[in-house]
């Protein structure tokens, strides 16, 4: 039986230094790590909507709670972006909020479970792509509008950006 995509909202924490592999910190009581545990595929996919600029990150997902990743990406409070894993090539969703990690894990005040960096439910989730799908506007949104209806009605295929990709043999001569 063929696996069904899963969707889930998360945190995108930091990426390391070429800016590909994605971090993200997670509950590791969730139900994310039983199905990462069963299917470590996954699609981390980004939205702007005032440029509708998009980019889908394809790739394997590793789990860490090795406490020197932790600490290096921990940042009590931070700007952060929750992403849709994509679940439809049609439907990607992206809000900036300001936001607390720790929130997210709540202080269960037993004297282990802070919601701290050294919480033992805290990992670390990183993503490295294998590929790279992403869209580039060609034309502010107003433009794209205003082109795609009048090329709907002249018959015309509306172009307003450019699609590219990164491959796998691209991808890895970045690492």
């Amino acid at each position: 039986m063929k696996r069904q995509p899963l969707t889930d909202c998360v945190s995108l924490t930091a990426t390391t230094d070429t800016q590909l592999t994605l971090i993200f910190f997670a509950n590791n009581k969730s139900h994310k790590f039983d199905e990462l545990t069963n299917d470590d595929n996954v699609n981390v996919s980004f939205y702007d909507e005032k440029t509708t600029n998009w980019a889908s990150f394809a790739g394997v997902a590793r789990i860490t709670q090795d406490k020197e990743v932790i600490r290096k990406h921990w940042n009590p409070t931070c700007v952060t972006s929750f992403t849709l894993l994509q679940p439809h090539p049609y439907f990607v969703v992206l809000m900036s909020v300001y936001d607390s990690i720790k929130a997210y894990f709540g202080d269960l005040k037993d004297g282990v479970h802070h919601g701290d960096e050294n919480d033992p439910r805290v990992s670390v989730i990183e993503v490295v792509p294998k590929e790279i799908r992403y869209w580039l506007a060609t034309e502010g949104s107003m433009r794209q509008a205003l082109s795609t209806a009048v090329d709907a009605a002249l018959g015309k295929t509306s172009v307003p950006g450019e699609l590219r990709t990164i491959t796998e043999p691209e991808v890895s001569t970045i690492f």
